[in-house]
């Protein structure tokens, strides 16, 4: 009989980044993560949408703890990284290990909100010569 997996106690944490992450900011992200993992959350959110410079310690930072996450069957997955966090990301190949999801926005609309995802774009020209 081998050792038993510890189960994961807490459904869903989901994390803001409001700042840069690197390298000065490491030692206190990595104090909020280690508070997080003792939870043993089964689902891990990050929002870097608001995130505008991510480092290579920072990435490092994240696969360490997806790391700890699937050791207890829990997982971590990124979501709306900026544009220059995205750079980053892409650059070090994250999303080989890593789910990243994006979410529709809200955008203001005559008074109202409505998802980003409900607007409309035009279609280039090679794709509407092909639906006629």
């Amino acid at each position: 009989m081998g050792a038993s997996r510890p189960q994961c106690t807490v459904p869903l944490v989901e994390v803001c980044i409001t700042d840069d992450l690197h390298l000065a900011s490491l030692p206190r992200s990595r104090q909020v993560f280690e508070q997080l993992l003792g939870l043993r959350p089964a689902h891990v959110v990050v929002d870097l949408s608001d995130c505008r410079h991510l480092d290579a310690a920072a990435v490092g930072l994240l696969l360490d703890v997806h790391r700890q996450l699937v050791r207890h069957g829990g997982v971590l997955t990124l979501r709306d990284p900026s544009v220059p966090a995205l750079r980053v990301l892409r650059a070090a190949r994250v999303s080989r290990v890593l789910p990243m999801v994006t979410t529709p926005r809200a955008l203001p609309a005559g008074g109202g909100q409505v998802p980003s995802a409900a607007r409309r774009w035009a279609a280039p020209t090679e794709i509407r010569e092909h639906v006629r």
